[in-house]
């Protein structure tokens, strides 16, 4: 369905873990970059400075978002909120070219940063923006994603060659990867399962860290701009400009069309459970806009023990949830866990560690 985002040339979509806060870019010369904390329910533009924005990334809780845009033939100017964008710091940094990707960690400390029109090096940050490297990755038209704790990189170029760091870029290594046009890229948490998109080709995906590649029965024939990915890596989708959105359900094993329009789709981004996916489409044939799907999450609960203590654990869940516990399935006594969980960063779930009792206990989470 639609949002209430206004019509404009939309460029660039990011979301937080729950899928709660948006942010939204368009290039233009006013460059706005607009805001939502109610799931693209109502929008409201930022007092980020006006320039070409190209890309835009989230932290994992909505607070730390990134944004980059071209500010001169010489450099391009990163802008960063720490705030959930309410105020917006900026620098200007000379990356060799537009920059057309960002992916950032889960608490948005390391980032990553690549040209998407033209050509560039690739460029990582480890706080938040406030100082940039460059690391011997060769200048291409890339996409790059990173694991949830921004160890894990892959970088993608369109001229058909993957480049992997496994030191938040400190190294870059070329990978045995199909030679295809490569025009989007996203991971699992763990960067174990990859989907990737092509130009006028199809999806691939991975299971095995990038090591080995497939389709699948991913549709053909489509420029594939953007993909996302659940933080397990099982709930997929993928946005084709002038064409469809398609998701996954099996890690990329099957893919089913639905019924979003057939529009100019830029940018996919979803929620860690993969339950809450925001498209944005550019204007071009048709009026821009920002469109949400949102289906019912069933979060599962891992429990492991060790120390005297059980540890309680699920993926951030786009829908409110409380912990509740019962020492007796054939009762309905169930009451609600006070303790507060936190959130891991470097797996984007929520765990609570709990003093293991000699009685028996069961826990559910009920949705709220």
């Amino acid at each position: 369905m639609q949002t209430s985002a206004p019509p404009l040339n939309w460029l660039g979509i990011a979301s937080s873990a729950d899928g709660s806060k948006l942010a939204a870019i368009a290039p233009d010369s006013t460059g706005p970059i607009y805001i939502s904390t109610n799931s693209g329910t109502t929008w409201v533009q930022s007092g980020a400075p006006g320039f070409y924005f190209r890309a835009v990334a989230s932290s994992a809780d909505g607070t730390t978002l990134v944004a980059s845009g071209y500010a001169s033939p010489l450099g391009s100017l990163v802008c960063v909120s720490t705030n959930s964008g309410a105020t917006w710091t900026s620098n200007s940094v000379h990356f060799g070219g537009f920059t057309g990707h960002i992916a950032s960690s889960a608490d948005g400390r390391k980032l990553v940063i690549a040209g998407g029109e033209g050509y560039s090096s690739i460029f990582t940050s480890t706080n938040s923006g406030a100082t940039w490297r460059s690391n011997g990755a060769p200048f291409q038209d890339w996409s790059v994603t990173c694991s949830a704790d921004g160890t894990k990189l892959l970088a993608a170029a369109r001229v058909g060659q993957m480049y992997r760091s496994t030191n938040s870029g400190m190294a870059w290594e070329l990978q045995s990867a199909p030679s295809v046009p490569w025009t989007s890229i996203a991971c699992s948490e763990d960067a174990t399962v990859f989907v990737a998109g092509t130009y006028y080709g199809t999806i691939y995906t991975s299971k095995d860290s990038g090591r080995t590649w497939s389709t699948n029965g991913a549709p053909g024939g489509y420029e594939w701009i953007s993909v996302s990915s659940s933080a397990d890596g099982t709930r997929l989708a993928a946005v084709a400009y002038g064409g469809p959105i398609y998701t996954s359900t099996n890690s990329g094993v099957t893919w089913q069309s639905n019924s979003a329009p057939s529009k100019s789709w830029i940018s996919v981004a979803s929620s860690a459970d993969g339950h809450k996916l925001v498209a944005a489409a550019a204007a071009v044939d048709s009026a821009g806009g920002i469109y949400a799907s949102t289906s019912i999450p069933a979060p599962l609960v891992s429990i492991t023990s060790g120390g005297g203590n059980l540890l309680l654990s699920w993926i951030v869940p786009s829908r409110d949830f409380i912990l509740q516990q019962n020492p007796d399935l054939t009762t309905t006594s169930w009451t609600d866990v006070t303790a507060t969980p936190t959130l891991n960063y470097a797996n984007l779930q929520y765990q609570l560690i709990l003093p293991l009792t000699a009685e028996p206990m069961f826990y559910r989470l009920m949705a709220l």
